[in-house]
């Protein structure tokens, strides 16, 4: 592969802390499905990186909580017939899921009050729709 998995500008996890397992898959493959190892697991220690600062580790631990096991991330791929295209697949799904982890924090909505002119647009609206549905009523006798 190349130097690393690039998750966003300026974070780049190091092909030494991804560790790789190969084994037979169970997806397409023909003839050559019980002789060829195409399935891939990718394997990322969040928790032990060099490739997080402090404040991405503990946002990206906290977020992925629940796919870690002892803090390392796990990502299986098996959609394809070749070794080759499922290393690719599993490495866009970690890096996926690491940039979901560590992104930013939405910004928080500051609250907001409707101004005095919406309201009484909103409640003339009503009143106009209450009385059109009044008058398509029955007249009482």
């Amino acid at each position: 592969m190349d130097s690393g998995l690039v998750v966003r500008a300026g974070v780049v996890i190091p092909e030494t802390e991804l560790q790789w397992r190969f084994s037979r898959s169970s997806g397409p493959g023909g003839q050559s499905v019980n002789t060829t190892d195409s399935r891939v697991e990718l394997s990322f220690d969040v928790a032990g990186t060099t490739a997080f600062t402090d404040v991405l580790r503990a946002r990206a631990l906290e977020r992925l909580q629940s796919r870690l096991v002892n803090g390392v991330l796990t990502v299986a791929a098996s959609e394809h017939k070749s070794q080759w295209r499922n290393r690719e697949a599993a490495r866009t799904r970690l890096a996926a899921l690491l940039r979901d982890g560590i992104a930013a924090p939405p910004r928080q909505r500051r609250p907001t009050r409707p101004s005095k002119n919406s309201v009484r647009r909103r409640l003339d609206e009503k009143k106009r729709r209450g009385e059109t549905k009044r008058l398509r009523s029955r007249p009482d006798d």
